[in-house]
């Protein structure tokens, strides 16, 4: 079954009582100054550090924010989520603070390291169901699943408590950032965070130019603005995990696509080398996602020259056994 507290675009007050919402669980996550890439591109660039949340990403926001707003009576039903990545972390942690079962499906060959993950913060409040081969198998399983038990389904992005949810980092920023903000820029995938992110710019920022960055070979906006519609991409490669959909949603292209300066698609070995740069140069090992904003520097170069940025990294959910991949992708970038 679905529940939903908002059946209509979040307000800017509704957005302020989801940050008061969700503050005892949420950290302020920190927006540290980001000297290489300032002095590099002759800019103020800020990192909005998401990777330092408790699940490691800004998807416990639109989770908790969603699955607290359940009427006490209504809990009993439980949770259902389909997510290979950090959405079943933060549905997980959510449920595990609330006291509610939650069913999360995941694809068979999804990395031990994450279905672990979504099991230590769930504890026992949480039953990881690993199904079919694809994400797509396993989303029509749990949508089975939850028709036959009359579970609660929380939806990964396309929902607005969850947008309200996710919105929360850009209210922060804005409260965070010492001068106007001129740029800010963050990965989208199916565009919870950039359609929350779009509409506090539009509510308080409105000069603010909002940058969205997906992969190269999973660019779902990109295909939805040509279209005018989202658009169901035939193949995409998921390395970008935390930011690679065939599909992005109805309601976050709604808000997003009268409301962004432009769509940026990164290639994979670029994205690559900017992984080992936040590593070299702050010592963050942030998930390909994550390095999304700070791989888009380089494009805009020019025009963000004694500009503020805001760079959201979105995530921390990485593999450090991953490392030698990175390096032999980032080797194609380091020879161009």
């Amino acid at each position: 079954m679905e529940f939903n507290k908002l059946n209509h675009v979040p307000s800017l007050e509704e957005i302020k009582q989801a940050a008061k919402q969700i503050q005892k669980v949420v950290r302020e996550s920190p927006l540290e100054y980001a000297a290489c890439q300032s002095e590099r591109y002759g800019a103020n660039i800020y990192l909005k550090r998401e990777d330092l949340q408790g699940v490691r990403s800004y998807k416990i926001r639109g989770a908790f924010h969603k699955i607290s707003s359940i009427p006490v009576e209504l809990r009993a039903q439980g949770i259902v989520a389909a997510s290979a990545g950090n959405h079943a972390q933060g549905v997980a942690l959510a449920c595990a603070l609330l006291g509610i079962q939650a069913y999360i499906f995941m694809p068979k060959n999804t990395p031990l390291q994450k279905v672990e993950a979504v099991r230590f913060h769930g504890q026992e409040r949480v039953k990881i169901k690993l199904i079919g081969e694809t994400f797509d198998e396993a989303y029509a399983a749990s949508l089975a699943f939850c028709a036959k038990n009359n579970a609660i389904y929380i939806p990964p992005f396309d929902d607005f408590d969850i947008i309200a949810g996710q919105a929360t980092v850009c209210l922060e920023i804005l409260d965070q950032v010492p001068e106007s903000l001129d740029y800010l820029i963050l990965a989208v995938g199916g565009g919870g965070l950039a359609a929350g992110s779009a509409l506090i710019l539009d509510y308080l920022s409105p000069n603010t130019r909002l940058i969205a960055v997906e992969p190269e070979k999973a660019a779902s906006l990109t295909v939805a603005m040509a279209h005018g519609a989202p658009v169901v991409l035939q193949e995409i490669d998921s390395f970008v995990d935390g930011a690679a959909v065939k599909r992005m949603g109805d309601k976050t292209f709604e808000i997003i696509q009268n409301r962004i300066d432009r769509v940026l698609a990164i290639e994979k070995s670029h994205l690559c080398q900017t992984m080992l740069d936040l590593y070299q140069f702050y010592g963050m090992i942030v998930e390909p996602a994550g390095a999304l904003s700070v791989a888009a520097l380089s494009t805009i170069a020019a025009e963000i020259k004694g500009k503020t940025v805001v760079c959201v990294v979105s995530g921390g959910n990485f593999d450090p056994k991953r490392f030698p991949e990175i390096r032999e992708f980032a080797k194609i970038a380091q020879k161009e």
